[in-house]
């Protein structure tokens, strides 16, 4: 951008500021007059954070007042020079300038207040929803990150008895992200700048003695995987345990040998980081405010599964079948709320598969594809007789095709709807045979589930006194039914080639539609994966 287009956003941002000076903020509850004379220090704070909205708005409502560098505000420093010393261990980039900040202890000027505003900014806006704006990466990734805006977050911190835990709230708190974390932390080896000792010489195995066990007793300690005892350099049973655990959390064979691989994995040299975990861990961020410990739908596309998740543990499961590798069927990744359990639906043929695949068909053919009824705006079956199919194009035909409730309807007994413009939603399926195969991307971009009426029942739970039997009334009827899920019930469609299963082993999943190297090459671009002395250079996606 040029120079003197930068200075009008900083001029323009800036008089946003002071001009917010004087009125009520968030922790005001009245309005001052304006102010009309600001001193050199406020306006040189007032600069330093105009370029981020969410801090010219908090300094602007507070009168510039120091969040940082008072004397009396040294834990809320200590508090975030930490909570930037922990980027690794979350699988982000060393961008957040501790090093700088920590040099700055004891100075009150507004250049510090501002550089140690912009690094909280920065780095609650990374760990709490991401370091890459999903949505440009691949017209798939259809996802929103909803975030916590940098000035209710900085409320809290201010307002908070202790600012180090206040910190610990603003990363992803499901299960799913505490696993992920301590597998990267399995994977990179202890933080860096630990004084530990490199582990020496192996390989060991239960009931080997060798002074260099006590270096592996003590690397797995720093690492979680504790097992004192009195002669440290004996490879014990109980450290063989902790071995076995760590290499479970590492993705390596748990054999509770300390063989060359593990070795190397224990001293953060050779394997690095897999791409994978920093891969997921973002995408995890992705998630952003979503309640992950909430009653909801998780479909995983690469594990082609869905599950119902209760205080992130899941309560049932089912296999499913998701969109085929085709540009134009691939499964996008988004969040939505499920509204309703439709039993016996009939299925609105998509236009695309109307127009693509059916039209031509019936241009040859008027009696083609018998079991879809012709209808017209209004809803109306139309006689297909009285219909000159050949006049049309895809960009002119004028009728729907839709299927009437039946055994053999496309969509089975039932689906599950959840609103949104690519019309994408669950459904049962006549065609069973797939759920045999173990790469199951085979439709038109929406899910068949393989148990969908145990999946209905689950869902269908809390609205009545017997879910199962209100199920099959609306099955009987043989007519659509909607059975409305009070209250909606969030849904995830989202894309992890990399989990950590409850045993706390990684598991490897397909990257059915090629997103992992599109978010892999703006993870790099935001500073991941190069070599910052912290553990975090990376292995291959493949590892």
């Amino acid at each position: 951008m040029p120079r003197r287009g930068r200075a009008r956003i900083i001029t323009g941002a800036l008089a946003a500021a002071i001009a917010a000076l004087g009125l009520a903020g968030p922790m005001q509850a009245a309005a001052p007059a304006p102010r009309l004379d600001f001193s050199a220090d406020e306006m040189a704070l007032a600069r330093g954070v105009a370029r981020n909205p969410g801090l010219a708005a908090w300094y602007g409502g507070t009168a510039l007042a120091p969040v940082f560098t008072a004397p009396q505000q040294a834990p809320r420093r200590a508090a975030l020079l930490a909570a930037l010393g922990s980027a690794a261990t979350h699988g982000l980039p060393d961008v957040y300038d501790a090093a700088a900040l920590a040099a700055m202890e004891g100075r009150t000027d507004p250049g510090a207040e501002a550089a140690f505003a912009r690094s909280f900014a920065r780095w609650t806006h990374d760990v709490g929803g991401g370091i890459v704006n999903p949505r440009p990466l691949d017209p798939g990734i259809l996802r929103e990150v909803p975030r916590v805006p940098t000035e209710t977050l900085l409320a809290r911190f201010v307002a908070a008895p202790d600012p180090a835990a206040m910190l610990d709230t603003v990363p992803p708190q499901s299960r799913e992200y505490r696993a992920l974390r301590e597998a990267l932390t399995a994977a990179i080896g202890p933080v860096a700048g630990a004084d530990l000792p490199t582990v020496p010489g192996g390989p060991w195995r239960e009931g080997m003695q060798d002074p260099g066990v006590a270096a592996l007793r003590l690397r797995l300690a720093a690492m979680g995987f504790d097992a004192e005892s009195d002669t440290p350099d004996l490879f014990d049973a109980a450290l063989a345990g902790q071995l076995a655990a760590y290499q479970r959390r590492a993705g390596l064979p748990p054999d509770g040998v300390a063989g060359p691989r593990t070795l190397a994995r224990v001293n953060g040299a050779a394997q690095g980081a897999p791409q994978g975990l920093l891969i997921a861990l973002e995408r995890m961020r992705w998630m952003g405010t979503h309640d992950l410990d909430a009653r909801m739908v998780w479909v995983n596309l690469p594990e082609f599964v869905a599950r119902v998740k209760e205080g992130g543990a899941t309560v049932f499961q089912t296999k499913v079948v998701i969109g085929s590798d085709a540009p134009d069927r691939r499964t996008p990744e988004f969040s939505d709320e499920m509204e309703d359990v439709v039993v016996n639906p009939r299925w609105n043929v998509p236009r695309s598969i109307t127009t693509k695949e059916y039209l031509p068909r019936l241009q040859k053919n008027r009696n083609a594809v018998a079991h879809l009824d012709v209808v017209d705006s209004r809803g109306r079956v139309i006689p297909r007789e009285s219909v000159d199919f050949g006049r049309y194009t895809a960009g002119n035909f004028p009728y729907r095709l839709r299927q009437k409730p039946s055994d053999d309807n496309a969509l089975g007994e039932v689906k599950f709807i959840f609103p949104n413009s690519m019309n994408i939603y669950l459904h049962d399926t006549p065609s069973k045979g797939l759920f045999n195969e173990s790469r199951r991307a085979f439709s038109h971009g929406c899910i068949r589930v393989a148990r969908p009426v145990e999946l209905a029942e689950v869902l269908l739970e809390g609205t009545a006194a017997d879910p199962a039997a209100r199920y099959a009334r609306a099955r009987a009827s043989g007519r659509e039914t909607f059975l409305e899920l009070t209250p909606h019930l969030p849904v995830h469609l989202v894309y992890f080639t990399t989990t950590v299963d409850e045993n706390g082993r990684i598991r490897s999943l397909p990257d059915v539609y090629g997103r992992d190297p599109l978010v892999w090459a703006a993870l790099v671009k935001a500073g991941l994966g190069r070599d910052n002395g912290r553990g975090l250079e990376t292995a291959a996606l493949a590892e």
